[in-house]
């Protein structure tokens, strides 16, 4: 019997987690990737943020040394090498993903993949096209940022997300059009530099999806560190005048500085697959998929942000590992977990960091549900003391009859990793009593999980 055959268009988080999941399985396994392995919104946009973070971050706390008991230390930007160290780290996540595929026997197709027929994927390459036999077809072809219709981008001061690790010309007032989790990443960002930033804010608070504690939270960081706030305003037009731009927001008020980013979104990259050939529903340009990740067309899966699902990697990622389950037959003798999108942490790399995960107390209000929400403050952790850094809190929302912990939120340093532990409480539906009883390291910043269960 001839091995499943696989064929995955788009080689980013989602696509090669089921490449390598099935290739591992016995599958025949084909990846075509236009731009990078690795994932183009991956490589080119989520690792490049962090990475420009994480210096930025840098630079916050060497601002604190005085804090640690350290002389003056004033760190200034090396633009050049600033740009090398975000290569050198794209390059060796491609390569070492690159790598893993190959170890695979996992065949790398340089080019365009589509749809001719059911089982019929055309690979444009530089030499040509090529016509490949397929069982089983993965669309992971990811996403790309929206440009609003009242901007006109021209990668030097009016910028989408992707011109701006780092820009041609560091900035020295720029003004970030969207409040979702990537425009207040780059508030963070350039705030962190040292530069003057304006964020307009179409809504009432930052990050409109969240928790509005912890919106309200990142607000006041944002203003003690000198941030202007458009709040409740739209942009309406974007205009450049030699080495100045202007935003004029439909209340009338205008932000003038150097360089705008645009962060509203993104366009799932969905045209040109050929979808309409074989029948695959589309909406909006996202692929709507099952509770397996199949479309509309069964043997045809779909992953990441064009299957418009939670837009992360580690959502991806999973995706991809349950397609490959899926079509490969290894759920039949043990129990299908389907993934619950509702239980999927989340980060938001500002400072100080922003996670949450499954149940919000917002939303639990909203629907007349009755939670039990335990808080405690960082300034009451002996570790944050020590870390000189003792804002933000841990919010733990649990079921009041049953103990069970149904989400939580976290405000504070490493406020992404501490996420991990709620994040398996909700999953495995542990309750706070095995939090609790949990013995953690101490002094660790963990310990306030310990203490918000009780």
């Amino acid at each position: 019997m001839r091995p499943l055959r696989f064929v995955v268009i788009g080689g980013g988080p989602g696509g090669n987690s089921a490449a390598t999941y099935a290739a591992r399985h016995g599958a025949e396994v084909v990846v075509i990737e236009k731009d990078v392995i690795g994932g183009a919104a991956h490589l080119w946009d989520c690792i490049p943020s962090k990475a420009m973070i994480a210096t930025g971050g840098a630079m916050s706390f060497l601002a604190r040394a005085g804090g640690m008991g350290l002389g003056d230390v004033s760190p200034r930007i090396d633009v050049d090498n600033l740009s090398n160290r975000l290569a050198r780290i794209e390059e060796r996540i491609h390569r070492s993903t690159t790598a893993l595929l190959e170890s695979q026997n996992i065949r790398i197709i340089d080019g365009t993949g589509s749809l001719k027929g059911p089982h019929q994927v055309v690979a444009e390459t530089a030499d040509g096209l090529e016509e490949i036999e397929a069982d089983v077809v993965v669309l992971s072809t990811g996403s790309r940022p929206r440009i609003p219709a009242f901007a006109e981008v021209d990668g030097e001061r009016i910028l989408t997300t992707r011109d701006a690790y780092p820009p041609k010309e560091f900035p020295d007032h720029v003004i970030v059009i969207g409040s979702g989790v990537t425009g207040v990443e780059f508030v963070h960002m350039f705030a962190s530099y040292g530069c003057e930033v304006t964020l307009v804010v179409s809504r009432q608070q930052v990050l409109p999806q969240k928790d509005p504690e912890v919106a309200a939270a990142l607000e006041a960081d944002f203003l003690r560190r000198g941030v202007r706030l458009f709040k409740g305003a739209r942009a309406e037009s974007v205009t450049r005048d030699g080495d100045r731009v202007t935003v004029r927001c439909d209340d009338g008020r205008v932000a003038e500085g150097s360089h705008v980013i645009l962060a509203v979104g993104s366009i799932p990259n969905s045209d040109g697959l050929g979808l309409d050939t074989v029948g695959i529903e589309t909406d909006g340009g996202y692929i709507p998929i099952d509770p397996y990740c199949r479309t509309s067309v069964p043997h045809v899966y779909a992953a990441g942000d064009v299957s418009g699902k939670l837009p992360l990697s580690s959502v991806a990622q999973m995706q991809g590992r349950k397609i490959a389950e899926h079509a490969m037959g290894l759920t039949e003798d043990r129990p299908h977990r389907q993934l619950d999108y509702d239980k999927a942490a989340s980060a938001v790399f500002t400072e100080p960091e922003i996670a949450d995960v499954g149940l919000a107390e917002a939303d639990a209000f909203a629907e007349g549900r009755k939670i039990r929400v335990t808080k405690v403050p960082f300034s009451a952790s002996a570790k944050a003391v020590i870390n000189d850094d003792p804002r933000g809190f841990i919010k733990i929302v649990s079921d009041p009859a049953t103990g069970v912990v149904l989400g939580g939120s976290i405000v504070g340093r490493h406020a992404a990793e501490l996420i991990s532990i709620v994040a398996l409480a909700v999953t495995a539906g542990l309750t706070v009593h095995d939090i609790q009883e949990s013995l953690f390291v101490h002094p660790t910043l963990a310990e306030a999980l310990a203490d918000a269960a009780e």
